[in-house]
């Protein structure tokens, strides 16, 4: 029944965006089933590539009134598979709506549409002396859409936030197929703020308008080499005492320095037990003193080798090894899977250690790649996957390294999302309570549970996922007591 569904629903879609725009064939559509986490698949039943926002709400509308679920989809470099497809359902890919629809210099903003690629932004208004400052390692090929969808960060979101610090309004498809626009400008509840980083399960994002950060005066990049990851550790947490806020604290240990070493020749010094880039932007006097400061503290810490970029030809060199971190352990690994937990920065040296036990006593390897200054974790868990048993160790080592995260007052994300890959360890950061309340939330965007369901949440809860839909109050509706 829902092979024919689907097949009535594809003809249905192809009147609306045409012949080229909806993938049935089962060969093609294998090129969408999963998202940048490999270790998820499934291969959707259509795949519809609309062109304008009204025929994402036509498409919305039809899977609305066919009870067929659907899920939003962009570039397709997620990590935590929250643009996962569903074999019953309908991918809507909006890779198609790549149009920098305005560019407002003395309003300090531009309105793009979702399939805009991240660093197309920045290059379409640097030469007006702007950029857009949200840089997932991934913004050569991630979409602004995708970025609202999991509110990414990136390396200089230490000193200028995230995705959400930098959306000024979202035109949206609802649930229902209706466009509505969210604004940060609004009376009333921040409803632009839940949208952001909601992982698509509130609706579709089908223009966003985002403000635009003037280039700085001066940037100063530096490289330093540290026997042991816990001396690079004790390095930031030494320049965060002392009051600086760099752009960008990033650090790589020994194992992820080989891989990038391996894959692109970034020549970082022989021997390191970890490297730190620290670079900082602002007015040429502060860059200075500053910069001064972080070299200082660097040695103190024990850095036994600090490169200073003199020019962006030197720069690009010394980022170039951070920025290819994640593919990079491909060169030394058959698979992997990419965590992304958060801790307060003053406990990196203990969870750092126990994640070296843990590597020890499971005899799975793990390289670490993180944004050193906001204490969130990239762990990479190297596993062979033509090996038995190996991908079920590698998740064990993976939970545990979130378990972790949480005892010591941190979270299961930072910037990749829960998607489907961390939805079960959500019980462990929240309580039932916690989880009953942000259902109702999404409850009152999508009361029929179609909109990317089985993402966030670890099992069918109220009335937010497919097929169950809630009867009735919530439980909790009148209990205000418990709020």
């Amino acid at each position: 029944m829902m092979e024919s569904t689907l097949k009535a629903l594809g003809a249905r879609l192809e009147t609306l965006v045409g012949a080229d725009g909806v993938v049935t064939d089962p060969v093609r559509l294998r090129t969408y089933e999963c998202d940048g986490l490999t270790n998820h698949r499934a291969t959707p039943g259509v795949v519809v590539l609309p062109g304008t926002a009204e025929q994402v709400a036509a498409v919305v509308r039809e899977c609305a009134a066919a009870g067929v679920p659907y899920v939003a989809r962009g570039s397709g470099t997620g990590l935590s598979g929250g643009a996962l497809p569903r074999t019953d359902g309908v991918l809507i890919v909006t890779s198609r709506m790549r149009r920098i629809l305005e560019i407002d210099i003395p309003g300090q903003r531009a309105v793009v549409e979702p399939g805009v690629i991240n660093l197309d932004v920045t290059r379409a208004v640097r030469p007006y002396g702007y950029y857009f400052a949200p840089d997932p390692s991934s913004q050569q090929i991630c979409s602004v859409g995708g970025n609202v969808a999991e509110n990414s960060g990136g390396a200089h979101c230490l000193k200028y936030g995230f995705t959400a610090h930098h959306v000024l309004a979202c035109e949206v498809v609802t649930p229902d197929g209706e466009l509505a626009e969210l604004s940060a400008d609004t009376p009333g509840y921040d409803l632009l703020g839940v949208f952001v980083g909601a992982e698509g399960t509130l609706g579709i994002t089908t223009k966003i308008t985002v403000r635009l950060t003037r280039v700085p005066e001066t940037v100063q990049t530096l490289l330093a080499a540290f026997d042991s990851i816990e001396a690079g550790g004790a390095a930031v947490s030494a320049i965060i005492g002392a009051g600086v806020v760099p752009a960008a604290i990033e650090m790589m240990d020994a194992l992820s320095i080989e891989a990038a070493e391996a894959a692109v020749r970034c020549e970082y010094p022989p021997g390191a037990g970890s490297v730190l880039i620290v670079e900082l932007d602002g007015p040429e006097p502060e860059v200075a003193s500053q910069f001064a400061d972080v070299e200082r503290l660097c040695r103190d810490a024990g850095a036994f080798e600090i490169r200073i970029a003199a020019d962006d030809e030197e720069r690009a060199l010394i980022w170039k090894g951070r920025k290819s971190a994640f593919a990079a352990v491909g060169r030394i690994s058959p698979a992997y899977l990419v965590q992304d937990g958060v801790i307060p920065r003053t406990a990196l040296p203990r969870v750092l250690a126990s994640i070296d036990a843990l590597s020890a006593e499971s005899g799975v390897r793990v390289a670490n790649v993180f944004h050193a200054g906001d204490g969130n974790l990239h762990p990479l868990v190297l596993f062979d996957d033509a090996e038995e048993g190996a991908e079920e160790r590698a998740e064990a080592v993976s939970g545990a390294i979130l378990d972790l995260c949480i005892e010591h007052g941190g979270s299961i994300t930072g910037e990749h999302g829960v998607g489907v890959d961390k939805s079960r360890y959500m019980p462990r950061m929240f309580t039932e309570t916690d989880l009953d309340t942000m259902q109702m939330v999404r409850c009152g965007f999508d009361p029929v549970g179609l909109c990317n369901p089985g993402k966030v949440f670890p099992t069918p809860r109220l009335c937010g996922e497919v097929p169950g839909v809630r009867k009735g109050p919530h439980p909790y509706e009148g209990k205000a007591d418990l709020f």
